[in-house]
């Protein structure tokens, strides 16, 4: 079954919602606390951080790229691959938190300001199967989609850091 997309002002909404409730869900925890994994093969608040991050810098970089090019043409990059050519994983967590609010703050500058008209400006995507045409909105929307469960996670996490 296929998403429904968020209208645009509940989506930025989503999207600036989305470092708030990190602080909320990890203010009481320590670091120890904050790169434990609940069990054997689960994430950490901090792995988590980190996929959040990688996925907001590759798919904020493609709205950047939509938005800077008409109809651009480019190779997908996969989040995950992207996150292990940083060091998100070997960050500290609060500081790493600041670097994703303020990365989030920047493409809300972006974003709310967009004529309704920008937002299905799109690019052509290959590599990751079939050729694909993906817009700014289709990125947003993913991008707060994604997060949504990955939110729930870090406060699942944080709850049981806490028991």
């Amino acid at each position: 079954m296929v998403a429904t997309p968020y209208p645009i002002p509940q989506l930025l909404t989503l999207l600036a919602a989305a470092p708030s409730h990190i602080v909320a869900a990890t203010a009481d925890l320590n670091a120890t606390q904050l790169r434990a994994a609940p069990a054997p093969e689960q994430w950490s608040a901090n792995d988590v951080l980190a996929h959040l991050r990688a996925c907001a810098d590759v798919w904020g970089g493609c709205i950047a790229t939509i938005l800077a090019q008409d109809e651009p043409t480019f190779r997908a990059v996969n989040p995950r691959t992207w996150m292990a050519q940083t060091d998100y994983l070997d960050l500290e967590f609060r500081s790493s938190l600041d670097a994703f609010t303020t990365q989030r703050a920047a493409l809300l500058g972006v974003l709310e300001p967009l004529p309704p008209t920008a937002w299905s400006r799109g690019a052509t995507v290959k590599g990751a199967g079939k050729t694909l045409r993906r817009t700014v909105f289709s990125y947003a929307d993913w991008l707060a989609s994604h997060e949504r469960p990955h939110l729930k996670q870090i406060a699942s996490v944080a709850a049981m850091m806490r028991a």
